[in-house]
């Protein structure tokens, strides 16, 4: 067991430091207080955060940490901590670590016992959700889908039966086919995508999967959420066959189609192929 007491000793800190979304004034004070404070700085890009810190005229040696260079980074970050020195992590918009940066660092300084405090303020998921309309709670976080549409569709299938709303990241030039994946495999679905939050163009879209799967191209970085599945299989009257093509439909391969069934179901895997190999054989006869 470990207790970090974060303020009740002298031990180098790793401070993980919200910046603005969008809007520079949604900086707290707290984290512009931090920044100046910590021996250095570290950010996913620096073009972008020497811009941040101009603004709030804060001068600290500033570094890069990204996924791309992380383990040479996190030892040197650990090594400035032994030297007794405070770091603070930023990314370009929002908390570290979500979907960003900053999980391989985080165990490593955990591990050696240093400090690892978070300085709270904007956050583009909990600032979409709570405009939304949709049930704030529960909720799951998934980030963002995959590139490829067949992944992205496999993604989407496990989480069709979800009943909390779920949250997407998702970039301008994929939404509108990101949203037609939804209502391919999720049905009619309330959806709102937030975009551009806490700037001058922010917009809030409500509508379903139905209504905005043809939405005409958007800018900007989006938040996109979708209401959850009110309906279970019992009530869709739906068999074991039927779903599995169902789920072939929707772009899984057959394989996949039953592993995904048996998963719902509760069932083994050779009891639903065994369902579905049958049903063929039986229609291979009857032709």
């Amino acid at each position: 067991m470990k207790r970090q007491k974060s303020f009740q000793n002298d031990l180098p800190t790793l401070y993980l430091v919200a910046t603005p979304i969008g809007n520079l004034e949604d900086m707290t004070f707290r984290a512009v207080n931090i920044l100046k404070s910590v021996d250095i700085i570290y950010a996913e890009d620096t073009r972008v955060s020497h811009k941040l810190l101009s603004h709030y005229d804060i001068s600290k040696p500033l570094k890069t940490y990204h996924d791309f260079n992380k383990e040479v980074k996190s030892n040197e970050i650990l090594q400035h901590l032994r030297e007794h020195q405070n770091v603070a992590l930023i990314s370009d918009a929002g908390y570290p670590l979500i979907s960003d940066p900053g999980y391989f660092l985080i165990r490593e300084v955990i591990e050696e016992d240093f400090n690892v405090v978070s300085i709270p303020g904007a956050n583009a998921l909990l600032t979409g959700l709570v405009v939304s309309g949709l049930p704030p709670q529960p909720f799951t976080f998934y980030g963002f889908l995959d590139n490829k549409e067949g992944k992205r569709k496999k993604q989407l299938m496990e989480l069709k039966d979800k009943t909390e709303t779920l949250i997407f990241y998702e970039s301008p030039h994929r939404v509108t086919k990101t949203i037609q994946n939804i209502h391919q495999v999720f049905g009619l679905r309330d959806v709102v995508i937030a975009r551009e939050l806490t700037k001058k163009f922010e917009e809030v879209i409500r509508g379903t999967s139905e209504s905005l799967k043809d939405l005409e191209e958007l800018k900007g970085e989006m938040v996109l959420m979708v209401a959850g599945n009110k309906n279970s299989i019992e009530e869709l009257d739906m068999s074991i066959l039927e779903e599995v093509k169902m789920n072939i439909e929707n772009g899984l391969s057959s394989k996949d189609a039953i592993k995904e069934v048996a998963r719902r179901r509760n069932l083994t895997k050779n009891d639903v192929y065994q369902e579905y190999h049958n049903a063929d054989m039986t229609d291979e006869r009857r032709q």
